[in-house]
């Protein structure tokens, strides 16, 4: 017989568990080693994020390090170097007034004084700026330059150069471009002259450069920078009254962000206004630079991805070259797309019914330019390896070729001339014939040509002396009417018949009388004497 538990305390039940019991507790380990292990691996998320955010962090002041290592270093240059780089520039002044003290009195500055006649070469040129430079001239300086910008490429290589003949660069070109920088200036100008301001204001550049620093620091006088930065407030505050950042020309735009580069007085809370404008006129080739210099770097990327969003893939092409972001946007697909959006677009303009008459001719434009804009960014960057682009320039060709097969072809017949005798006695006087002072058309026959046998001759006259015939009046327009379509079937043209104003003649001169004063003979008197009758 099996034994019987006893209950080692008293008021123990002595009935085992049921299975329910059993199912509970069962699904109770169940849930604590689900939530053991959901735990055990939200703590090591925790953990892998913490770790990730830990290098992240010690990443970031390694680079805080090295940037403060460099910054100090820089610093410590910059401050080391200053007087040496205040006695040359100070060395440099004092050159450029000697030299002007030696020039002052004698031919050459009596040349500059006089303006040095007219410029025909380079160093007439040269001569020219450099006697503005001396004199400090900026006035006639800006004048000289604007007048010139077929020479542009040769000012460009030149100015930077005659520039250090100033005794203050900075002051001479600040003056000089503030005749049009400031907007109500510039409204009374009607040409555009922001590319004359782009121009000083890049030449400038190179000489206030540090003789030992470089391009790190610029050797600009606090007073001009004063004024530079009221110039540029002045700017900026312009904008609203202009409608924005959209409707600002991209030559004005360029000005301004030199400006701020030449002088050194870019502003870090200005940043985003600097970037809307970057954008607005990226397609300008000295865009991807400035956005550099104006510290925009570490934006570029932001600035690539809404250039490639608006359809501006080859200006976004220059920005990823510029900063070495090709790896990371590929310039080939890039153009492709560009290629692609210009076939597209050329595609619409073909179908649009409001363009049908000069459709194919838009498209065809279209097309040639944005080819010729993805062969010249393909050559400038060398990426005929990964686009080559003898395919584009074959279709380039073909559609050039159409243009100028076009042109050759033979314009439509013009409409027959309406104004055309019906009798074929000579074609109609003009329809204006009328209205022009002191006109007459007459359907004679030129007075250098002889006459024709179609023309009616008096059979009883002969050629008259002037004298009688001196006073006769000029004669009568035909208003805006026309002539009879036969001049001589007509009483008023006839020479037989007038009885409504008689003539009386003189009698007959001999045959040798001289030639009348008329200069045409016969025939120019036969039409003074139809129109009189």
């Amino acid at each position: 017989m099996g034994s019987v538990s006893v209950p080692d305390h008293p008021g123990e039940s002595t009935q085992p568990p049921d299975f329910d019991d059993f199912q509970r507790q069962a699904s109770l380990m169940t849930s604590c080693t689900l939530l053991w292990k959901e735990l055990s691996d939200h703590f090591v998320s925790l953990e892998q994020n913490l770790i990730k955010k830990s290098d992240v962090i010690k990443d970031k002041i390694q680079t805080l390090e090295v940037e403060t290592k460099h910054s100090l270093y820089s610093l410590e240059q910059r401050e080391s170097t200053i007087e040496s780089s205040v006695s040359i520039a100070m060395r440099n002044v004092e050159v450029a007034l000697q030299a002007v003290k030696n020039i002052v009195g004698t031919s050459d500055w009596d040349e500059f004084e006089g303006g040095g006649g007219e410029v025909d070469d380079s160093e007439g040129l040269v001569l020219r700026l450099k006697g503005f430079c001396m004199r400090m001239d900026s006035f006639g300086f800006w004048e000289f330059v604007i007048g010139r910008k077929k020479e542009i490429e040769l000012m460009r290589e030149k100015i930077p150069l005659v520039l250090n003949e100033c005794v203050d660069p900075a002051r001479f070109v600040m003056e000089a471009v503030s005749e049009v920088f400031l907007v109500n200036k510039r409204g009374d100008c009607g040409n555009d002259l922001g590319w004359a301001c782009v121009l000083m204001l890049e030449s400038l550049v190179p000489v206030v450069e540090d003789p030992i620093l470089g391009g790190l620091r610029g050797l600009v006088t606090p007073s001009v920078k004063k004024r530079a930065r009221e110039m540029a407030e002045r700017w900026k505050e312009s904008l609203e009254e202009r409608g924005g950042v959209e409707n600002v020309k991209g030559s004005e735009v360029h000005s301004f962000l030199q400006c701020l580069v030449t002088f050194g007085i870019v502003e870090e809370e200005d940043f985003e206004l600097y970037r809307k404008l970057v954008v607005g006129s990226a397609w300008r080739k000295q865009m991807p630079k400035l956005a550099v210099s104006l510290g925009l770097a570490d934006q570029m990327p932001d600035m690539i991805e809404e250039l490639i969003s608006r359809g501006q893939q080859v200006d976004a092409v220059h920005f990823t070259q510029e900063l070495g972001l090709a790896d990371r946007f590929p310039p080939v697909p890039l153009l492709k797309a560009f290629l692609k959006d210009a076939k597209k677009a050329a595609t619409s303009l073909m179908e649009d019914p409001n363009n049908s008459g000069r459709a194919a001719q838009l498209a065809a434009r279209k097309e040639q330019s944005a080819l010729k804009v993805v062969i010249k960014c393909i050559e400038e960057y060398k990426l005929e390896a990964e686009f080559p682009p003898e395919n584009l320039k074959k279709r380039l060709h073909q559609l050039e070729k159409v243009k100028i097969e076009k042109k050759r072809l033979p314009a439509p017949a013009s409409p027959a001339n309406k104004r055309t005798r019906a009798c074929n006695v000579g074609p109609m006087p003009p329809a204006k014939a009328g209205r022009i002072t002191n006109t007459y058309v007459s359907s004679s026959p030129s007075p250098q040509q002889p006459p024709q046998a179609m023309f009616l001759r008096s059979p009883s006259h002969t050629q008259y002396p002037p004298q009688p015939y001196a006073t006769i009046p000029p004669p009568q327009m035909y208003g805006n009417r026309s002539p009879p379509a036969n001049p001589y079937s007509s009483p008023a043209y006839s020479p037989e018949a007038a009885p409504h104003s008689p003539v009386f003649y003189p009698p007959t001169p001999p045959m040798n009388y001289p030639p009348p004063a008329y200069g045409g003979g016969y025939g120019a008197f036969q039409q003074v004497y139809y129109h009189h009758h």
